[in-house]
């Protein structure tokens, strides 16, 4: 049996009801109802068919149930054979049996709110069935044998899915009730179906070609024949009136007795019923106390737990409330610290535009002749610079389309530069002293070449372009001897430098950029025309001293000073002048004292405390390395510190002058790829390739790298 049919166990007081009602009809002078509905059965138990059969009753009720069928196992409906009315309303019933025609003495059949999918064909052997009722139930069509039963009257088939009715209803001519739901019909139409039974019953003669008679001109013969079965029921027949009187009466004494039994049956249910609810008040008493006690209890506990929740709070609110100050703190240091450096940037501001101002006393006072001269010296230089690199790119092109004739062009061309080297002095001098654009070329020259700035990136590049030299050195060398880890690790550091490198140039063009736009304010100031303006401008860069110089005449230690310059900090120079920090006070900080002074750099700030301490160690053993306090260092004229390259990687013994180009094998390899950083091709080599001979990379950029003797 499917899950949702598990028979489901009654209740006491069901199980008592039916035991009641089983008794009752097995009583002698009992009437012929068996009634054993509101029990909660889910299948009508053997004794019913055999009580039925036995005492010939002729009504069975079994509504208000849990039923899925009709008739149990080993049960037969020919045991209900004198049923007259069977009311199975209200249960779970979903089909009624095939052989249901066999209850032919059947006149009403109750199958109201159940579950019924259709009804058996055998349903037309019913002939003595006046009244059906199958409302609320899940039928979608009738059964043609509905038209054999000549004795019905009533037919409910409202609360269903049935939308045509058959044909051979037209044969039920006794039908005098028939109850549907017009709107969910189709055949009859709905409008023949709303005006009533009549109509529908003419229109169901009228499509069956039969002629309509109303159903009074045939109740007469089966309401005869009700009244035949009755006296054919009675034991004596109509001829002994009397003695049919007498076992009526005997049949209503008996009645009374049955009522009186039970009203005492009722009264001791009622009493049962009283004593049950009084232990039920008693109990739900007892419950009530006890529910209040944990009530109280699941207060106190609640109450407790909001007092923990609230000091857990507070306590969250209040470290909230430190960490808030903390940061309002951190807020007004980073607004302090970033005051600071707009003062800075404004003290520079004003630096520059007295830069950019010409006092009379720098008029009177310009060294014309001395600033000339050095004009010419930086001019001739440049000029030289570019005749060289102008002389090496012809050398490199006529090479190749005349080898003869090429050295003659060469030799004409440095005689050219030796001629210009040897040009007259005084003539030079006197050119530049009456050429304002020649004084602003020698200018700019001389403003890139001091520019703190740009000195550092181009020391960086030129270190990054020995560190690529080299890696690629000892990239070829490892190659012959195949060691894939070592090379792995060649290769990310060679990519890495390449990015720096690229990061560098950009950074280089874009300080020449800013050292441009500073040269066009100084031409817009200039537009007055004041004499001698781009010469009064050189002298006062020429006299400038520099950073270093500054710093240590404000107290700075040299060897403080030497050594931010040789890890490349020059830019925290200001920082520690400012602070006033000298090698002992250096030696007693940690990291962190010096990110809060402003060396942001982590692996910067360890280097400068382990040289410090190095420095310091080695004064103690050597005293007389040690400078003596407020030495200064004293130049007798301004003088440019010199660029030092130091590379850090790889070591100084794969260090060679030169590398040869890995195409031709003759010349020197003079161009840097990127963006894989590998320098090993000369520069007449490179111009066909487009990807590296190395690792074959796509060549985005070449950049040429210029050595110095």
């Amino acid at each position: 049996m499917p899950l949702f049919f598990r028979k489901r166990k009654p209740s006491e007081e069901a199980r008592k009801r039916l035991e009641y009602q089983m008794c009752l009809a097995k009583e002698a002078g009992a009437d012929d109802i068996l009634d054993i509905s509101k029990c909660e059965l889910s299948e009508i138990p053997f004794g019913a068919f055999a009580t039925c059969k036995v005492l010939q009753k002729k009504v069975l009720i079994v509504h208000t149930n849990h039923l899925t069928s009709l008739l149990p196992k080993s049960c037969s409906l020919l045991s209900l054979a004198t049923i007259k009315v069977l009311d199975l309303h209200d249960n779970q019933l979903t089909a009624l049996p095939d052989d249901l025609g066999q209850l032919t003495a059947l006149q009403v059949l109750n199958v109201e709110r159940n579950q019924l999918m259709q009804l058996p064909r055998s349903i037309g052997n019913l002939t003595q069935l006046q009244t059906l009722n199958v409302k609320d139930n899940k039928l979608k069509e009738l059964p043609d044998t509905l038209g054999e039963l000549r004795s019905l009257r009533t037919l409910n088939i409202s609360g269903n899915e049935i939308q045509r009715l058959p044909q051979m209803l037209a044969h039920v001519r006794t039908l005098e009730m028939l109850s549907l739901d017009a709107s969910a019909m189709v055949y009859p139409p709905r409008e023949v179906c709303g005006a009533g039974t009549a109509a529908i019953l003419q229109f169901l003669c009228k499509e069956s070609g039969l002629e309509y008679y109303p159903p009074s001109q045939y109740l007469l013969p089966v309401l005869e024949q009700d009244g035949t079965e009755n006296s054919r029921d009675s034991p004596d027949g109509p001829t002994d009136r009397f003695s049919r009187e007498e076992l009526e009466w005997q049949n209503r004494f008996s009645d009374y007795e049955k009522r009186k039994e039970q009203k005492m049956l009722e009264k001791l249910e009622f009493e049962r019923r009283l004593e049950l609810g009084q232990r039920e008040h008693a109990q739900l008493l007892q419950q009530s106390s006890s529910q209040k006690d944990e009530i109280l209890q699941t207060v106190k506990e609640e109450q407790s737990r909001l007092e923990q929740g609230l000091s857990e709070r507070q306590r969250h609110l209040d470290a909230e409330r430190q960490r808030l100050q903390e940061q309002l703190k951190q807020t007004e240091q980073n607004i302090s610290s970033r005051i600071q450096k707009l003062l800075q940037e404004n003290q520079s501001r004003i630096r520059m535009e007295q830069l950019m101002s010409i006092t009379q006393e720098e008029t009177e006072n310009l060294r014309r002749r001395e600033v000339a001269s050095a004009m010419q010296q930086m001019l001739t230089e440049s000029c030289k610079n570019r005749l060289i690199q102008m002389a090496y790119e012809s050398q490199r092109q006529n090479l190749v389309q005349q080898a003869c004739s090429s050295m003659a062009e060469m030799d004409e061309r440095f005689q050219q530069i030796l001629s210009w080297q040897q040009m007259d002095q005084n003539k030079a001098i006197s050119q530049i002293l009456q050429e304002s654009a020649m004084q602003k070329a020698a200018f700019e020259a001389l403003q890139v070449k001091k520019d703190l700035m740009h000195r550092q990136i181009r020391s960086q590049i030129k270190l990054i372009e020995t560190e690529l030299l080299q890696l690629t050195q000892l990239e070829l060398k490892r190659k012959s001897l195949d060691t894939e880890t070592l090379q792995e690790m060649i290769s990310e550091q060679r990519w890495a430098l390449s990015s720096l490198l690229q990061q560098l140039l950009k950074e280089k063009q874009q300080r020449e950029e800013e050292l441009r736009e500073i040269l066009t304010e100084l031409e817009a100031k200039s537009e007055t025309r004041q004499e001698n303006y781009w010469l009064i401008q050189y002298q006062r860069l020429l006299n400038q001293k520099p950073l270093s110089l500054k710093l240590q005449e404000e107290g700075m230690e040299r060897q403080l000073v030497a050594l931010l310059e040789e890890l490349s900090a020059e830019h925290y120079l200001p920082i520690f002048a400012h602070h006033r920090l000298s090698l002992d006070l250096l030696s007693q900080m940690s990291p962190g004292d010096l990110a809060k002074v402003g060396v942001s750099e982590a692996g910067l700030q360890h280097e400068i405390l382990r040289r410090v301490q190095e420095l310091l160690d080695a004064a103690r053993i050597q005293p007389e390395l040690k400078p003596p306090t407020g030495a200064v260092l004293t130049p007798t004229a301004p003088q440019e510190p010199p660029e030092s390259v130091r590379p850090s990687a790889p070591p100084a013994e794969l260090e060679v002058q030169a590398s040869e180009c890995v195409v031709c094998l003759e010349r020197e390899a003079q161009m840097i790829f990127l963006n894989c950083g590998h320098v090993c091709c000369c520069q007449q080599c490179c111009q066909p390739l487009r990807t590296c001979p190395l690792c074959r990379q796509d060549i985005v950029q070449r950049l040429r790298i210029y050595h110095s003797s």
